[in-house]
């Protein structure tokens, strides 16, 4: 059995994203390109995106959870508006592209 007890405020900024964006599924040991999952915190400015152009995963859900505000997804069908307190899950092999518009 495995368990991981992360605090987002304990970690460094991820990776050279211009955004703030802390990795908790890396900080538990998950790998970035062959997990199930991806568990990232960001803090976008209205106006700013994640750091990624459309993409999707070949075997990783991408769960968008909004804490405050809210997101836009943009998918090859419509756009989601995730708002405070909703989550939107994208199945592998689902294009889509987060941001915060302005």
């Amino acid at each position: 059995m495995g368990y991981h007890l992360v605090d987002p405020d304990d970690l460094d900024q991820w990776d050279d994203r211009p955004t703030d964006v802390r990795s908790l599924s890396a900080a538990a040991g998950y790998d970035y390109h062959d997990s199930k999952i991806g568990l990232r915190v960001y803090d976008l400015a209205p106006g700013e995106q994640p750091g990624l152009q459309a993409h999707y995963h070949e075997e990783q859900v991408e769960v968008f959870y909004v804490l405050e505000g809210e997101l836009h997804v943009e998918t090859p069908e419509a756009e989601y508006v995730v708002e405070q307190d909703q989550a939107l899950f994208v199945e592998p092999g689902s294009p889509q592209r987060a941001f915060n518009p302005e």
